[in-house]
């Protein structure tokens, strides 16, 4: 299991109680200005890890995502941000854990693998950066690496209605309907020798960049009700 370090756990009593009060806060704003409503929430585990992909055409998809469980999801941030005290607990606790910007692709997909063996969720936007329109794009393959080398599910989740809430680019928020739909579980298993067959990534990331624009169809048609 590879290893976490304390910047990564955050997952003492202390830190649990803020994450679910500022959850709890987060939500509530999301609700009040969107209306977010989470459709197949019974697909997301209970328990274990899991990485979440969502469609990302928001700023404010990130905060959604906390809608989808009251489990702590986990986030990548810019380990700088985690050189000013108390910054560093404040993120850790909201579930940010520290990556070197600049840093080579493997070291910060090592540190996704070690939060997944934590087991903790995990979320990631396949996409990368932000999107316009209502078409999924290309998709790294990152998602799918660190699914498939931590032997868990990806959750693709689709979400209508963020871009028209909060576009690339704008500082406004404005009150829209939003409507986030959750996929099937899609899962991928390593070799007998533990290693990630390129194949079982491509074939994880293709499947994946399918089901997200099925899911983004029906949350834009459910969000524009």
């Amino acid at each position: 299991m590879a290893e976490v370090d304390s910047r990564l756990a955050g997952s003492s009593r202390a830190s649990r109680a803020f994450y679910a009060a500022v959850r709890a806060l987060v939500v509530f704003l999301c609700l009040l200005v969107t209306r977010v409503r989470v459709v197949g929430r019974d697909r997301v585990p209970a328990s274990g890890a899991f990485v979440l992909a969502p469609i990302h055409r928001s700023n404010i998809d990130t905060p959604l995502a906390a809608a989808v469980t009251r489990r702590r999801m986990r986030f990548m941030g810019k380990d700088s941000l985690w050189r000013v005290r108390p910054v560093g607990w404040v993120l850790s606790a909201l579930g940010g854990f520290p990556v070197s910007r600049g840093t080579a692709d493997r070291e910060a997909l090592r540190r996704c693998v070690a939060v997944l063996e934590a087991g903790e969720p995990l979320v990631l936007f396949p996409e990368g950066t932000r999107q316009s329109g209502p078409t999924v794009h290309p998709l790294f393959d990152g998602a799918a690496y660190v699914a498939v080398k931590a032997g868990v599910p990806v959750i693709p989740v689709g979400i209508g209605g963020s871009e028209r809430v909060m576009p690339k680019g704008s500082r406004m928020i404005r009150p829209v309907k939003c409507v986030m739909v959750v996929g099937e579980p899609i899962r991928a298993q390593v070799d007998a020798e533990g290693r990630v067959p390129r194949s079982a990534v491509k074939e994880v990331t293709e499947r994946l960049s399918r089901e997200l624009q099925v899911l983004f169809d029906e949350a834009e048609r459910q969000a524009r009700r």
